[in-house]
């Protein structure tokens, strides 16, 4: 095995050749291979030459035999070295980061593509926006801004950066990323998972293009768990139906949210419905057709009579009229102010 320790070069690797055994070997020669190991990790590539498994030299990786053959196979091994070695030196001397992906492409004599992280991420939001209504919604990509954000602060704030190469983002980067948000941005369990889930979309881009060639997310687990959800019982859902309210508003949150009780319907359906949505069904009474928002699937839900009530109540509530709406819903923000 060829060993290159050098005290003018910062990186050693290591280069050995070996035999590999095709798929559904039986007999005959292998094709040999050159495995490029850096800091631990092996990368491999055909070298283009077979040998014979009873010719092969596992310990001096090389042909055994005097012929001439064997001498212009074991020739040409050596070049191969040389080449690697004048790659590494190179290499070095540009100051370039040195892996054994690195290596084994510019032996192949293929481009090392380099890409910052946050201009795939703004690209990436930038093309989520320009599809907007067509497969993306607006929350998400509100989310996938805020991400940005809070990796850019990571970035200034771990690194002094305001980018960062994508070949240097590995396990380290992703988990101080998590600590982040949890200790410096002050997000919850849940909050940090929805970044994390974000970040990893945006390495799995990175990955595809070969930006990046380890998964970093490789060994980490996302810990957050979901909460169990607690229900209202009949009396606790009945005690806010009968709450007088004296502010209008806080009476149309809550007339809002009985009728979601009742319909199992979320805020942004609620939203979105209209009368047309509304229609007698096959057992003579009125039922909701409508699709849900977040899955996109059809709903029918039969208007049972306190949620019918709720409906009558703002069937010619101008507010209503005038924007073509079942109920006066809010924005999200302000049905959750107090």
């Amino acid at each position: 095995m060829f060993h290159l320790n050098d005290a003018v070069m910062s990186t050693n690797y290591s280069l050995l050749f070996y035999l590999k055994k095709p798929k559904n070997y039986v007999s005959g020669p292998k094709p040999i291979y050159m495995r490029i190991t850096v800091d631990g990790l092996p990368k491999e590539t055909s070298v283009g030459r077979e040998c014979e498994p009873s010719k092969w030299n596992s310990k001096a990786n090389r042909v055994k035999g005097t012929t001439e053959a064997v001498k212009t196979l074991n020739s040409y091994l050596d070049t191969l070295v040389t080449k690697v070695s004048t790659i590494h030196t190179a290499m070095v001397a540009a100051g370039e980061e040195v892996t054994s992906e690195f290596l084994k492409l510019r032996f192949q004599g293929k481009d090392i593509k380099r890409k910052n992280f946050m201009d795939v991420f703004k690209e990436h939001n930038e093309q989520m926006e320009a599809l907007l209504g067509n497969g993306f919604k607006p929350n998400t990509l509100k989310g996938y801004k805020t991400s940005f954000s809070h990796v850019g602060g990571y970035l200034e704030k771990e690194f002094s950066l305001v980018d960062i190469d994508t070949r240097k983002i590995d396990h380290a980067f992703v988990t101080g990323y998590e600590f982040f948000l949890r200790a410096t941005m002050g997000c919850s369990a849940v909050s940090a998972a929805k970044y994390m889930k974000h970040l990893r979309k945006i390495i799995k881009i990175c990955i595809a293009h070969r930006w990046i060639t380890d998964d970093p997310f490789a060994f980490y687990k996302i810990k957050a768990k979901a909460k169990e959800k607690e229900f209202l019982r009949d009396a606790e859902l009945r005690r806010i139906e009968e709450k007088e309210l004296n502010i209008p508003r806080l009476a149309h949150v809550r007339d809002i949210f009985v009728f979601c009780c009742y319909t199992g319907l979320s805020y942004a359906d609620v939203k979105k419905l209209k009368w047309t949505d509304i229609a007698e069904g096959v057992d003579g009474k009125l039922w909701i057709f409508t699709s849900r928002k977040k899955t996109e699937t059809s709903s029918n839900i039969p208007l049972l009579p306190k949620a019918l009530e709720i409906l009558e109540k703002y069937r010619d509530y101008p507010p209503c009229v005038s924007k073509d709406m079942v109920l006066p819903v809010l924005s999200n923000q302000k049905m959750n102010s107090t």
